[in-house]
């Protein structure tokens, strides 16, 4: 692990090679797993928000399970996280033509539609953050279902922590990312990175 300003981040965030390949993976984390997305409190209005703006382009399930339980739950490590369809979708989860599954209102951001943005765990997916002695820790995750996106990484020589500058900006700020590039730049130097 590292220490950039207040986090703490794991060598395997600079090591590892990912970029998503929805074209093999058809967006199976918006449907795999043992529960939804984490969320932190501060964005549950925003996703309650942003449930009511995109209603329509939703399942009617998903719209169910909104109206039955919200759109957050707690997991059984006391965390929120979005409710799921029937143990598995996400309630954002949306298919495309192709079969594809997207976030609804990752698309309609991406569209312009709303200044809502998907929630930040799965923004910075595939890093977990999590809480080591009051420090912001910041780890990669391997999930089978990401194969195709870390075989992508590798062929593109692309570090996790380069696929995600747009949310590590978003969740940690500019200057965070400025320490990241010399963080980065000083372990290959010295022979911890490939």
């Amino acid at each position: 692990m590292v220490e950039i300003q207040d986090t703490l981040v794991s060598l395997d965030v600079f090591r590892e090679q990912f970029c998503c390949d929805l074209g093999r993976c058809k967006g199976q984390c918006c449907v795999e797993g043992d529960a939804g997305a984490p969320v932190d409190e501060e964005e549950i209005a925003d996703l309650e928000e942003a449930a009511e703006l995109l209603s329509d382009e939703l399942t009617p399930e998903a719209r169910q399970v909104i109206d039955d339980e919200g759109v957050v739950g707690i997991d059984r490590d006391g965390t929120f996280v979005t409710s799921v369809v029937n143990g598995r979708d996400c309630v954002f989860a949306v298919r495309g033509d192709d079969g594809t599954t997207l976030c609804a209102i990752d698309r309609a951001h991406r569209e312009g539609r709303t200044a809502i943005e998907k929630p930040l765990s799965c923004a910075l997916y595939p890093i977990r953050l999590s809480d080591v002695g009051g420090m912001t820790a910041l780890n990669y995750h391997r999930w089978d279902v990401c194969r195709s996106a870390c075989e992508l990484g590798k062929s593109l020589q692309l570090p996790v922590y380069r696929f995600l500058k747009e949310p590590l900006v978003r969740a940690f700020g500019q200057k965070w990312w400025d320490e990241c590039e010399l963080v980065a730049t000083e372990l290959k130097k010295a022979g911890y990175l490939d």
